[in-house]
């Protein structure tokens, strides 16, 4: 596992501070934005290998965001999972249209996000 950099971007500090801590307790390279404004500027710092992108979010939302990764050479391979409390199929359409690469309801099972992490990462 080379690059192990994960972004968290949400807007509400209870998600950001307990994906935070599971992740990092299991050794991974973790950050965290809490806007669209704040996530654009982080992805191109932090260069991670998987961004957690909220939908709703200040700014800029995460199908926004997600779009605009997913068309630049330079952060196309970013693996996007959605995260967000929208679990319609018409949310979950538009996150994948948007380019997302997985999309994920809240609540979530932090075993299956560090389960998660690990094959994408192992893959």
């Amino acid at each position: 596992m080379k690059n192990k950099k994960i972004l968290i971007a949400d807007d509400e500090p209870y998600i950001l501070r307990s994906l935070s801590f599971v992740l990092k307790k299991e050794g991974f390279d973790v950050d965290t934005a809490k806007d669209g404004k704040e996530t654009l500027e982080k992805v191109s710092r932090f260069k991670p290998k998987i961004l957690f992108l909220d939908v709703m979010m200040p700014e800029k939302d995460g199908y926004q965001i997600c779009k605009q990764l997913k068309s630049n050479d330079a952060t196309r391979d970013i693996y996007i999972i959605m995260l967000t409390a929208r679990g319609q199929i018409i949310d979950k359409k538009k996150g994948i249209e948007s380019g997302a690469d997985e999309y994920i309801t809240k609540p979530f099972s932090p075993r299956e996000i560090v389960s998660k992490v690990r094959s994408i990462l192992e893959s």
